[in-house]
């Protein structure tokens, strides 16, 4: 669905790429998961599959279509985007935004349908907001924004969905619950491409992982082939255990102290 071919990216001043020969895909039916430490390219990925930075070589399709010669309404009927942040010049009812996510549907003249106000309602059910529809943005939690956030986006529709940390600030029923979701959609066959720093959920609910380390892919493949112990501590520079979660057997990371506690 969402193919990185080679991909690297260079921010002007930068020293060294911010992503350097980047390859992966995303698949239907399936989460794939970016992680790894901050600055190590994640959001930088995100960013360019949205156009906001320039590819220095390499290319990005879409269903084997180049990024470049899809048309960005053509690309936002399929694919939805979440990016790591967002700010509104101006507050707004919080059915309005998440009814933002239908416009590459209907484009600017158009009425919305039954169709757009059923995608709409069971978006906001879905991301657990239907009960702040008439509340204002600007009146929002940080984790209530960030699942109207996701609202807009499954209201958007379309074969691909790709966010970046998009538990940020939710507590843990809702960040369970946003997991979940996730691996629901996939389940029905959309492509589902995740940032995310919570590497033990990830473990638990992706199909696939790719952990890059300053701009590199350090490792790719299942939860088992990524989560070990000798890759991650050299990557995230802090000893650690690899161990299995007790629930559904998924490799699973504990930090450990950098040194013993004081007895005193």
């Amino acid at each position: 669905m969402i193919q990185f071919d080679g991909v690297s990216i260079r921010y002007p001043g930068g020293a060294r790429d911010a992503a350097s020969r980047v390859s992966f895909d995303a698949r239907r039916g399936e989460i794939t998961a970016v992680v790894g430490p901050n600055g190590s390219g994640k959001s930088t990925l995100v960013r360019a599959l949205i156009r906001r930075v320039a590819l220095a070589s390499g290319e990005i399709r879409v269903d084997s279509q180049a990024l470049d010669l899809l048309a960005r309404d053509e690309f936002a009927r399929r694919v939805a985007v979440v990016t790591q942040r967002e700010d509104l010049a101006f507050p707004t009812a919080v059915r309005d935004y998440v009814a933002l996510g239908r416009f590459p549907h209907l484009g600017v003249w158009h009425a919305p349908t039954d169709r757009d106000r059923d995608a709409l309602d069971r978006a906001m059910r879905d991301a657990g907001v239907d009960g702040l529809h008439a509340r204002r943005t600007d009146e929002l939690s940080g984790g209530e924004w960030q699942r109207v956030r996701l609202a807009r986006a499954l209201a958007q529709g379309g074969e691909g969905l790709v966010l970046d940390e998009p538990t940020s600030f939710l507590d843990i029923a809702h960040e369970m619950a946003v997991f979940e979701l996730l691996s629901g959609l996939a389940r029905d066959g959309q492509a589902v491409l995740l940032v995310s720093h919570q590497l033990n959920l990830v473990a638990r609910f992706a199909a696939r992982i790719v952990l890059l380390h300053e701009g590199r892919i350090a490792a790719h493949g299942t939860p088992a082939d990524v989560m070990q112990k000798s890759v991650l501590e050299r990557v995230y520079e802090w000893p650690l255990v690899v161990t299995h979660d007790p629930a559904v057997g998924a490799p699973a990371l504990v930090p450990l102290r950098s040194a013993p506690p004081s007895s005193n």
